[in-house]
């Protein structure tokens, strides 16, 4: 397949590793049922939704093989396989779905093992481009993480990367220790954790792996299953006339260069305004009053 068509996105491109994405990426993780459980209700949909990812010029989504589970990786391939050649797909190891939709953990050396090579046959790849560890976390606590091992289920995955079958290495919901601990097994391109106007707890974090040229890639821009209630973010975006959405999704983006973004929907419509609303200018009083919510 050719590369992807070139369009001028909001925020320009970034690296994870040597791969070169478009900072406004998509989070595949709602192409899933309800509760990111079983199929979506419209599975033309949710294909014409990841085929107008691509063109729009969107080079990077992020996906799992426990969205649905299978359902997301498996309407992947459907709409996209032979893939663009300048796509990266990166996806994330580390928990199943148990029978009530719950997200039980799955750290244990042989689970790593079996996700990678489930993500690789679902998906049809011979290599995955990024693998993210999803360690524990606190659910109840917007997802923050928890004390735990790393350097044993981080060294399985770096070695299935020297074995060929991963290109680059991440980590989800980890602190900065943990962060550490796993880039003394392999280097880590990106972090992705649960990073918002409110919930800001990473802000050193953010700023350090920007200047260690790594990527953070922030999900649930509006609090994800607990929505944000932001009477200041309200206002702003009333005063702008633009979304909720739009607003945090542009201050993400401005937060920080290393900052890469992957809104998720089921919806071209929303899809299309999730990409324009990340380019919207904030000035400098909307940036103060937003930058005010989680201090």
């Amino acid at each position: 397949m050719p590369s992807l068509p070139t369009h001028d996105l909001p925020g320009g491109t970034a690296r994870l590793g040597d791969l070169e994405v478009t900072r406004v990426g998509y989070g595949a993780m709602q192409l899933a049922g309800p509760g990111v459980f079983g199929p979506p209700k419209d599975r033309d949909e949710a294909v014409r939704v990841l085929r107008t990812v691509v063109d729009l010029g969107i080079n990077h989504i992020d996906t799992s093989d426990f969205y649905g589970p299978y359902v997301t990786n498996e309407i992947l391939r459907e709409a996209l396989a032979p893939y663009p050649e300048n796509l990266v797909i990166v996806t994330k190891v580390g928990a199943f779905r148990d029978d009530q939709g719950g997200w039980p953990a799955a750290l244990e050396p042989d689970q790593l093992r079996q996700a990678v090579e489930d993500n690789l046959r679902r998906l049809g790849l011979d290599t995955l481009d990024v693998v993210n560890l999803r360690l524990e976390a606190d659910h109840a606590n917007h997802m923050a993480p928890m004390a735990q091992p790393v350097a044993e289920r981080y060294g399985v995955l770096a070695e299935l990367q020297q074995q060929g079958k991963i290109r680059h290495l991440g980590i989800s919901t980890a602190s900065a220790e943990q962060v550490a601990e796993a880039q003394g097994v392999a280097p880590v391109v990106c972090v992705q954790n649960a990073y918002n106007l409110a919930h800001r707890d990473d802000d050193a974090l953010v700023d350090s792996l920007a200047a260690q040229g790594i990527a953070y890639v922030p999900y649930f821009p509006l609090g994800g299953f607990s929505p944000l209630q932001s009477q200041a973010l309200d206002d702003v975006a009333k005063r702008l006339d633009a979304s909720r959405m739009s607003v945090a999704l542009a201050w993400l983006l401005q937060r920080s260069p290393n900052i890469l973004l992957i809104p998720g929907t089921s919806s071209v419509e929303h899809l299309r305004e999730n990409v324009a609303g990340a380019g919207l200018e904030l000035p400098d009083d909307a940036i103060a009053e937003l930058d005010a919510i989680g201090a």
